[in-house]
């Protein structure tokens, strides 16, 4: 087979959690099928790291795209373009963005769409091009993927399509998280967080992630606990994060917040093994893949009760409603008071985290593509 995959999420160093998912099962689908041919499409120069194998050729496409103007450019006339002319079998989108009324059988990947149920998250010509053109994709695409249950229905209710078009691929968790000994602990303790504990939140700096509730559910720990416990936030600027710093003056909390921005991924991978718990209150996700990283590094969840957290982190967390500061803090003091509650969840997360693996996703992946 002739397989084009749109891999313009692959960029070295800034690997997101759509990265992740192309990077870790494209890895594994090329190594494994050595006589089909994959054309992978970038939108800049490429790093010769993600070109996989000699079966794998890399193509670059104009123009960037990296705004959704450019997006109509890239894919309905580009990518449309080089699918005819290379009488492509298959086209996958690991970010679920295709190509209308092209002749080549596509597969979406469709994480989630959180754009449709909090559109003012994001920025007004990103949540316009998606709620318009999403629900199109998603009816030509001959297959759809998506990481959980959760989000499958969501499919199947917000865009009527049928659930047996969908296949519920789950993410895998990266091979580097792993147990920290206590030696390791404290020199990341000592380079991140003042050499203190920690409680950690790993993402973009999105307003769905529930940042500004999560700061003050920490302001009401602090002043409970008295505690020299820090909040570690790990990742990259999104729009919003100057109401997370208005947040933090008010309460002043500038010496016990720590941002990290973007890390390299070993030493992201420390941070979360060094954690004391991960705080995950998003209120929308379609997967959480911090959830299973730290269930990896045997690190305790405190999370949200919405969307598919439920799902992925099973009885390996404590879970709290999102819209509800006091809840949140709630689990945090949980946590910070009860240590036999902390052992438990880490030990539910050795079971939990059993069910989820690149290996896994990539075989599931491409079943669909032989499909």
């Amino acid at each position: 087979m002739k397989i084009v995959v749109n891999t313009r999420s692959l960029l070295a160093d800034k690997l997101d959690g759509i990265g992740w998912f192309t990077y870790q099962t494209l890895k594994r689908i090329t190594l494994a099928h050595p006589t089909h041919q994959f054309i992978f499409l970038f939108d800049r120069p490429y790093n010769s790291q993600f070109v996989f194998a000699s079966n794998v050729t890399p193509i670059v496409l104009f123009p960037p795209a990296r705004h959704p103007f450019l997006y109509l450019i890239y894919y309905q006339w580009s990518v449309n373009k080089l699918l005819k002319k290379l009488q492509a079998d298959v086209f996958l989108a690991p970010d679920g963005l295709l190509v209308l009324g092209s002749a080549t059988k596509q597969i979406a990947v469709i994480h989630d769409i959180n754009f449709h149920h909090y559109p003012k998250d994001l920025g007004f010509f990103y949540r316009h091009y998606y709620n318009f053109f999403m629900p199109l994709f998603a009816k030509e695409a001959y297959k759809v993927a998506t990481v959980s249950e959760f989000s499958k229905n969501d499919l199947v209710q917000t865009y009527k399509i049928l659930p047996e078009k969908i296949s519920v691929v789950y993410n895998g968790i990266n091979e580097g998280y792993k147990v920290l000994n206590e030696q390791e602990k404290q020199a990341t303790r000592a380079a991140f967080s003042a050499g203190k504990n920690y409680f950690l939140f790993v993402g973009s700096m999105s307003p769905r992630k529930n940042l500004v509730r999560l700061i003050e559910a920490f302001a009401l720990f602090k002043k409970h606990s008295l505690s020299d416990f820090k909040l570690v936030l790990a990742g990259g600027n999104f729009w919003g994060e100057s109401a997370l710093h208005a947040i933090i003056e008010k309460h002043q909390l500038q010496e016990e917040i720590l941002f990290t921005g973007r890390v390299s991924q070993d030493n992201l991978e420390k941070i979360m093994g060094s954690a004391y718990a991960l705080t995950f209150v998003s209120y929308f996700e379609g997967f959480g893949i911090p959830l299973v990283e730290a269930m990896q590094c045997e690190v305790p969840i405190i999370c949200s009760k919405e969307s598919c957290m439920p799902e992925i982190a099973g009885d390996a967390a404590y879970y709290v409603d999102s819209f509800d500061i006091k809840n949140i803090s709630e689990g945090l003091i949980a946590l910070w008071e009860n240590a036999d509650l902390k052992l438990a969840l880490i030990e539910s997360g050795k079971i939990q985290r059993q069910k989820f693996s690149w290996d896994i996703t990539a075989q599931k992946l491409w079943d669909l593509i032989e499909d």
